[in-house]
C-alpha cells in the first residue's frame, strides 16, 4: 500500500502504507514534518493534512471529535482532515494528501 505525501514545502514523497496504522504514524515514522504532538489522541490538531479532492468521499466520514478539532485548527478547507483520524487499510491504497501549513514541527 502507498500514500502518496506532499509536504509544507511541496516535495512529494511516496510512503509504504501499514495495514492498521494511524496515517499520523506512518507520516511521522517516515521523518517527514508533522507535529502529532498528542500522539493520535485527536486532542491537538497539529496532524493537519488536506486530502486530495478525489480521495474525500473515499475515506470514512468525519467524527464529531475531529471536526470540533479542526475548528481551532488553522488553514482549514474543505479537504481538511487529522491524519490521527485515518486508520490505514487496503482501501486506502495510493492516499494522496498534503501536510497542511502549521502542521510542522
Amino acid at each position: 500500500m502507498k500514500i502518496h505525501v506532499t509536504d509544507q514545502q511541496g516535495n512529494a514523497h511516496e510512503l509504504e502504507g501499514i495495514e492498521g496504522w494511524r496515517v499520523m504514524e506512518i507520516i511521522r515514522d517516515y521523518g517527514l514534518p508533522i507535529k502529532a504532538e498528542c500522539g493520535g489522541a485527536c486532542a491537538c490538531a497539529t496532524c493537519h493534512v488536506y486530502i486530495a479532492p478525489e480521495w474525500t468521499q473515499k475515506l470514512y466520514p468525519m467524527q464529531d471529535e475531529e471536526r470540533d478539532m479542526l475548528d481551532v485548527a488553522p488553514n482549514v478547507t474543505d479537504y481538511s482532515r487529522l491524519s490521527c483520524q485515518i486508520i490505514m487499510t487496503e482501501k486506502f491504497d495510493g492516499l494522496t494528501l498534503t501536510l497542511a501549513p502549521g502542521s510542522e514541527p
